[in-house]
């Protein structure tokens, strides 16, 4: 098999698993723009999702979140997705939405709302059982804002039991990922701050606790690649959110802001042996003021030609000037690959998988977009919080 042919083979290989709640409404801290054709159910969701697979061939899965997807049967929904082609993937859990989190949920001080959290977090795994999903993916937006606050050593070890007791839940080809956030909405103290903090609890917690990145989740110059490098070598990267910053938790398109950064990533990611159905590549993004299933669509292409740029990269040529001591010929390897211009090569892979060649033009001519604005009238859009 020849080299191209090779990443060929890769790049048709590869699955980017979208979030349910990207394709409903919503906003930053100031306003929520609503939308024609936006889903007001998760099957409607699941409608949407069903067409950036069909475009682009590499969106099998949807990531749900709860409560905001909700439903009565879930086996129902799991089956739904099936028959559009699609598996529901992770399953995401809220604990900072009610009332009762203002001071924080696992970490919280009192016990009845630790509970309560415990409780939401074991109806997710339950919600996994029904769905087939193998993934509980877990946020929390548990912290401070004030020095003298809480005791940090006291909340360390509150999370630390309320994530032991949903491990030991965990079925055994079911898995934990620990996501960390180093700011938003606690200001002075965040309980996951930090890839260090949730690999040290995935540590402790065993081989079913992983780490998730998300690349929006990082102080300003932080060395995302260097992280998921130090991951998959202590096989601890689960998987990522995908999404893109300029400032702080943006959640804009990913590799919007930073192309580069994100094949950087990619690179170290097949570097590391991380290229495998054990790293799931989700996305992670709101879209605000863009039609959403074109967006997402471009997304999932930005992951692809990112992956595509690294797969190019000359190992052989890199190690040797690597050996060298050769800075710039070392540097060169990876911008060559950098600069290639794959989207001929993208175009080949799709139209060998039976798709077109430029997904955004066929979802625009299929019509997609002016039947669901036209369809879906009345009800309430999904959207945050819902």
């Amino acid at each position: 098999m020849t080299e191209l042919a090779a990443v060929k083979t890769a790049l048709k290989t590869q699955a980017v698993e979208t979030p349910s709640w990207a394709y409903g409404n919503s906003g930053t801290r100031f306003k929520v723009f609503a939308q024609p054709g936006v889903p007001r159910n998760p099957r409607e969701k699941l409608d949407d999702a069903a067409q950036v697979h069909a475009f682009t061939g590499a969106a099998p899965t949807v990531a749900l979140h709860i409560p905001w997807d909700k439903v009565d049967d879930y086996g129902a929904l799991a089956k739904y997705a099936q028959e559009r082609g699609l598996k529901l993937g992770a399953i995401n859990s809220n604990t900072f939405q009610d009332d009762d989190y203002r001071l924080g949920s696992i970490c919280h001080p009192e016990a009845a709302v630790r509970r309560k959290a415990l409780d939401h977090l074991l109806e997710c795994v339950d919600i996994m059982d029904a769905t087939g999903s193998k993934d509980l993916k877990l946020w929390f937006a548990d912290g401070t804002n004030y020095p003298g606050q809480d005791d940090i050593h006291e909340r360390q070890d509150r999370l630390a039991e309320g994530l032991a007791q949903v491990y030991e839940r965990l079925g055994d080809d079911q898995r934990m990922l620990l996501e960390y956030k180093f700011f938003e909405p606690a200001f002075y103290m965040t309980d996951v701050p930090d890839w260090g903090t949730a690999y040290a609890h995935c540590l402790k917690l065993g081989p079913k606790a992983q780490v998730v990145v998300d690349t929006g989740h990082h102080a300003p110059g932080t060395n995302i690649e260097f992280i998921v490098a130090t991951l998959l070598r202590e096989g601890k990267l689960g998987a990522f959110d995908f999404n893109s910053r300029f400032y702080a938790d943006d959640d804009l398109m990913v590799g919007a802001a930073d192309p580069f950064q994100l094949f950087r990533i990619m690179y170290e990611v097949i570097r590391g042996g991380g290229f495998t159905p054990d790293v799931a590549f989700m996305l992670d993004q709101c879209h605000n003021i863009e039609a959403k299933i074109p967006a997402i669509i471009r997304s999932v292409m930005n992951v692809q030609e990112a992956t595509a740029k690294a797969l190019l990269v000359d190992g052989a040529a890199l190690a040797d000037a690597q050996r060298a001591g050769d800075v710039l010929a070392a540097n060169a390897v990876i911008m060559d690959a950098y600069n290639t211009d794959v989207r001929p090569l993208l175009g080949e892979v799709r139209e060998e998988l039976g798709l077109d060649a430029d997904p955004v033009s066929a979802y625009r001519r299929s019509g997609w977009g002016e039947k669901i604005a036209a369809e879906r009238v009345g009800g309430q859009q999904a959207g945050w919080g819902a």
